[in-house]
């Protein structure tokens, strides 16, 4: 067992693992679809775009057949959150609503020094704003923002005041070298090498990863100086890449499964209004156009995505932009919502109230909508011409859709608003679909730009004829006792020293546990042997095993042995041959005889069991 796992008993251990469901776990990370007995999602820990990741909730284990990452719920969370097992184990007894052990002391999370900064500084800039008198010119600021002491503490928000060396001197107490403070972001360095703080004077926002631990800050000045940029974010660092980040990502993908889907802004107060509003799954990017990493992102949480950037022409043409985005990647659900007077979310809150900004988001348009209202605006109708080319462009926008359905829906429409034919814009669109086959047949040979992957695959092991018969063996060796018993009556070795010592492992954990299970047991061993046997239980074999079956599989580990000693005199005698040793080349072709003829004598055993088999 884990060096750690002592500080928390095994019982505590247990019932917290038996108290949720893994299902329920990973869907806050992965968007999950039944698939048979199995639920099964996009890896988050390697880039792909077909699932391999599976969930199968009556083992309650996970398996990823691309990354062979594989475990129960606390081994997901240690892989996906970074974290040790006590910790993982205090976070789904979060999960479940299980407070720890009185005797269990909680260990401050070792974060990477730059991470560890970011945290105090979030801290320290929200101290500030909550308890100083220096603090009240920001606090002013954000009452007048509308933002009250429970979206401050929910967002961390926090103020740096105006003074150039504030956060400096509270971090260089709290022992930070000057290497790291200086790598952080946090600072700016002068021409003759000292640093001070980069953000004064403003309005603190944290922006955190995946896992919700402060990695930047976008600061809104407070000042009306027009010198000073409005908004103000960290630069780039070994910690923060700006084409990776969501704001509020961490805490959104937790209410995806009540609300049904993400809701993308533009902004962060936009993020934060919404929230107010009701709306808790709002994200954001920071400051920058949507890229294809914040997309696959959001298509691991889920495939139902509402975007509502600002009204105004901006903020529509990168709604076009970002539903481009979207389609590249594929399988998406997506709602578009336009404000009317051109306001963003954040205005349109204030002006309208919770209520109807959740109704305007219910009442999000398809994108098809979206396109041929943002076409209306293009051409002048009452123009013949114009109208021509507005229902050619309009015809071509819905030839792309896969739905037939859909197609039909909206050329009966557009026959309705313009009063052309339905038959004249149906030939229109036959034409317009062989087309769009056309493209489709040629760009589906070109392979699309993928994001930078989260982490590379794993290159999968060979699956041999042995490593067949290990997995099937140790299989029985876990779920039978009469295979167990003759496997080690008999002497039975495991070839693979890492499916030995799991037996052993496995031997050591029954005489020593009452309430035996699988899920349990990966918490007995080392983290490299789990995947092993995750991925040996989720390959779908037979239940039972009978004796025949067992010794044919031990006959197919000693054929397979006996090829391995073949291949290895074979080489001997080519090395033998290269110095024209005789006498060493006759000495290995009489091994290699004498391996060949075990080899046939076994060939012959399985058959006439084989044989006796099929005879009765």
């Amino acid at each position: 067992m884990r060096q750690l796992a002592g500080r928390i008993s095994e019982d505590f251990i247990n019932e917290v693992r038996g108290s949720v469901n893994i299902v329920d776990v990973i869907s806050q990370y992965v968007s999950l679809e039944k698939r048979g007995k199995d639920y099964v999602g996009l890896c988050p820990f390697h880039q792909e775009k077909t699932p391999s990741f599976s969930v199968n909730p009556d083992k309650q284990f996970f398996y990823c057949f691309g990354c062979h990452k594989g475990g129960n719920v606390y081994k997901f969370i240690m892989e996906k959150e970074e974290v040790t097992f006590p910790e993982s184990v205090e976070r789904v007894a979060e999960f479940a609503n299980i407070p720890m052990p009185q005797e269990y002391q909680e260990q401050p999370v070792k974060l990477n020094p730059l991470m560890q900064m970011h945290k105090e500084a979030a801290d320290f800039y929200q101290q500030v704003l909550m308890t100083t008198k220096i603090g009240e010119r920001g606090l002013e600021y954000a009452r007048k923002r509308g933002l009250d002491d429970d979206l401050l503490k929910h967002f961390k928000i926090g103020y740096a005041p105006g003074k150039s060396d504030l956060l400096l001197t509270y971090l260089r107490g709290e022992g930070y070298t000057e290497d790291q403070l200086a790598e952080s972001g946090l600072f700016v360095k002068s021409q003759d090498g000292r640093l001070f703080d980069r953000f004064r004077d403003r309005l603190m926002f944290p922006m955190s990863d995946e896992s919700g631990h402060p990695v930047a800050f976008s600061g809104r000045r407070i000042s009306d100086d027009p010198e000073e940029p409005k908004y103000l974010n960290s630069p780039e660092t070994s910690i923060f890449n700006k084409s990776d980040l969501l704001f509020h990502f961490s805490e959104a993908k937790k209410h995806v499964r009540k609300e049904g889907h993400l809701v993308l802004f533009e902004g962060h107060m936009d993020v934060i209004s919404a929230y107010k509003a009701g709306v808790k799954t709002g994200i954001a990017s920071m400051g920058t156009s949507l890229t294809q990493q914040q997309v696959y992102m959001i298509r691991r949480i889920t495939k139902q995505v509402v975007i509502n950037y600002d009204g105004d022409d901006p903020g529509q043409h990168a709604t076009e932009r970002a539903v481009g985005l979207f389609k590249q990647a594929g399988n998406f659900d997506l709602g578009i919502v336009i404000l009317p007077d051109k306001l963003d979310p954040d205005e349109y809150v204030k002006q309208y109230g919770p209520d109807s900004y959740q109704a305007a988001i219910r009442g999000a348009i398809s994108t098809t909508d979206f396109f041929l209202q943002r076409l209306k605006k293009k051409y002048n109708l009452n123009n013949e011409r114009e109208q021509v080319a507005y229902l050619s462009e309009a015809v071509a926008e819905i030839a792309a859709l896969p739905n037939p359905v859909e197609q039909d829906l909206y050329v009966g429409r557009l026959a309705k608003e313009t009063g052309v034919s339905l038959d004249a814009l149906k030939v229109n669109l036959s034409r317009a679909r062989r087309k769009q086959r056309r493209v489709d047949q040629h760009t589906s040979s070109e392979v699309l730009p993928e994001p930078a992957p989260l982490a590379p695959a794993a290159d999968p092991q060979p699956v041999t004829r042995a490593l067949k018969a290990q997995q099937r063996l140790l299989y029985a060796y876990i779920y039978s006792d009469e295979a167990r018993d003759y496997l080690i009556v008999n002497g039975f070795v495991f070839p693979n020293p890492e499916y030995e010592r799991l037996a052993k492992l496995w031997l050591n954990y029954i005489e020593t546990h009452e309430n035996v299970s699988l899920s349990g047991f990966l918490d007995f061993i080392p983290e490299e042997l789990q995947s092993i046997i995750v991925s040996t239980d989720m390959t779908g074999l037979p239940g039972e095993i009978t004796l025949e079956e067992l010794e044919a599989q031990v006959r197919v580990l000693n054929l397979c042995k006996i090829d391995d000693e073949i291949d290895r005199h074979m080489q001997a005698i080519a090395d033998a041959r290269r110095r024209n040793d005789q006498t060493a080349i006759l000495l290995e072709t009489q091994a290699i005889l004498q391996l060949r003829q075990l080899k046939l004598q076994e060939e012959e055993a399985v058959s006439d069991r084989r044989k006796a088999n099929q005879g009765q």
